[in-house]
């Protein structure tokens, strides 16, 4: 699929009825398998990626991020959405600059967050930035769908105003999805959806886990994702296994492994 037509239907997910999982892969190994079992979209997560290079999220270069999106867009015909973090500038131009970057890198879409660290940015900054990297969306030659993250209640901030009035400027100013990552109750995840007009998205690595895709929808997600949910339980297992071999001299987590003709089959070998 060239990148047009996977922009053109990453878009048309996010119109459709109902809600839909984007589930987030760290590398090209585990894109191959999440479009193996039958995802239609897959984004990226920075936590994951990290890990993978042994390092914390947050702490890896622009250029790192946007090879391994590379890597990932390459591995899959499915649309590919970018966790940009905070598109790792300040300034509103510089931080817009990575969503040209992340373009060309094969990406459909991506995320700008409105803080650094635990810093949230100033309401000003935070639009002025949205507005800009909206602006160096809508000059690409394909529909890159842009998410705003509010990023209030990932750094303990639990100011449900102060979010919405974020993500309603957010929208105002063009963004296509919106994203309060943090919020974790059936009622919080209502209160935001019900707030806005634009496709909302909700990350479940922070969210209440007995809650089901249909009850999300019910509630006006239209977007699921998990964060580095999938990498976090992948090296928990690792490290179940390790700690097995290391203090009980034991190999019965091999009866739980994925086995290697199976795993050939959903890299496509």
């Amino acid at each position: 699929m060239s990148q047009s037509a996977k922009a053109a239907a990453f878009r048309a997910l996010h119109a459709r009825p109902g809600a839909f999982i984007i589930a987030n892969a760290w590398d090209a190994g585990s894109a191959k398998l999440l479009a193996a079992v039958g995802f239609e979209a897959i984004a990226t997560t920075s936590l994951g990626f990290a890990a993978t290079l042994g390092k914390v999220d947050g702490t890896l270069t622009r250029d790192e991020v946007l090879a391994n999106c590379a890597q990932i867009a390459q591995a899959t015909e499915l649309p590919v959405s970018a966790d940009l973090e905070n598109c790792y500038a300040r300034e509103p131009r510089a931080a817009a600059a990575t969503i040209t970057l992340a373009a060309e890198a094969g990406m459909v879409g991506g995320s700008i967050e409105d803080a650094a660290g635990s810093e949230i940015y100033d309401f000003n900054l935070a639009l002025e930035r949205v507005q800009a990297a909206v602006e160096a969306a809508r000059a690409l030659p394909f529909p890159f769908v842009l998410t705003a993250r509010a990023e209030n209640y990932w750094h303990g901030r639990r100011d449900m105003d102060d979010t919405v009035r974020r993500l309603q400027a957010f929208e105002r100013a063009g963004a296509d999805v919106l994203f309060a990552p943090g919020i974790r109750t059936i009622d919080e995840i209502r209160a935001v959806c019900s707030a806005v007009g634009k496709p909302v998205n909700v990350v479940m690595s922070a969210a209440d886990p007995s809650l089901t895709v249909a009850q999300l929808a019910e509630a006006g997600v239209k977007r699921i994702s998990v964060g580095g949910a999938l990498t976090r339980l992948a090296l928990g297992a690792t490290l179940k296994a390790a700690r097995e071999m290391q203090e009980q001299g034991s190999f019965r987590w091999l009866t739980t492994a994925l086995p290697g003709a199976e795993l050939k089959r959903l890299l496509g070998g």
